[in-house]
């Protein structure tokens, strides 16, 4: 496991000299854009496991994506391989048909400190909710973004992590009621606190994840990568093409859905995945929304 072979992987080339909140950024953007959020090999027969040398093969060497506890624990790695100061988080995340937060501590986020400031870099939500640049660790304070405004709100010890989005044009009107379709303007997302926790620490929510009949990630296939301008999603057979600022106050969600024979190809075309198994695509309606 080598740095050059990551920064070869996500194509950043810039300084890795300064542990600065500019150079964090650069880097966490480049990994957001090369590396997707996704849970494919629960449906192709695959074991997500939380080794460190199992994930760096997994999406440096076989250039794959993750979940959280794969995209950010690599994230992780790297960043204090580069000298700064971080540790690992765990939060809860918002479920909007339940409207409560999960009882299990199933997102794990990176925390880095440059210069006395504290400031989170999550590489591991995907869709319309990932972050792309680190957000400073303050409650209160509007943080715009170009996927929208976020905000952390501290209440007796536990952050809350929200988000503001724009409004949506849908060409595709027989998907403007889709389920897909995250419907309120502003959205919780996942509350943590700020005690440090382990990679072992999630060994447990791991494994349930991936085989609970009541986990998200069993009931949908799910494959999400950051663009330039905005974000690509391949849920089940749907998918979605997301540009931020189409228009003032206005984001462009374009939907399509694929046959079973596109499936492959698209994931190669829009995602540069290749997956060494048959993936079974599902899409159970239910609380994933983008």
């Amino acid at each position: 496991m080598n740095l050059e072979e990551y920064f070869a992987r996500t194509g950043y080339k810039g300084s890795t000299e300064k542990q600065d909140l500019e150079t964090l950024t650069d880097i966490f953007q480049h990994h957001i854009r090369a590396v997707p959020f996704e849970n494919l090999s629960i449906h192709c027969g695959e074991k997500i496991t939380l080794e460190l040398e199992h994930v760096y093969n997994k999406i440096v060497r076989r250039k794959r994506g993750g979940w959280c506890m794969e995209n950010n624990q690599l994230l992780g790695w790297v960043l204090k391989g580069l000298g700064y100061d971080t540790s690992f988080l765990g939060a809860y995340v918002f479920n909007p048909q339940q409207n409560a937060y999960a009882t299990l501590m199933t997102h794990l986020v990176v925390k880095v400190v440059i210069d006395g400031k504290a400031y989170i870099v999550d590489g591991g939500f995907g869709v319309s909710y990932q972050m792309w640049q680190p957000m400073e660790l303050v409650s209160g304070k509007d943080q715009p973004q170009a996927p929208g405004v976020f905000r952390f709100t501290e209440k007796n010890g536990v952050w809350y992590l929200e988000k503001m989005r724009r409004k949506q044009y849908i060409p595709n009107q027989s998907f403007s009621n889709s389920d897909l379709l995250e419907k309120k303007e502003c959205r919780k997302v996942y509350m943590f606190s700020l005690e440090p926790q382990t990679v072992e620490d999630f060994c447990f929510q791991c494994t349930y994840l991936q085989t609970s009949p009541d986990s998200l990630f069993t009931k949908k296939s799910i494959c999400t990568l950051q663009t330039t301008d905005g974000f690509r999603a391949l849920i089940g057979w749907t998918l979605t093409e997301t540009t931020y600022c189409y228009k003032e106050n206005m984001d462009l969600v374009e939907f399509v859905t694929l046959e079973d024979e596109e499936v492959e190809k698209t994931l190669k075309e829009k995602f540069n995945i290749t997956l060494e198994r048959k993936l079974v695509p599902i899409n159970v309606k239910g609380s994933y929304t983008i």
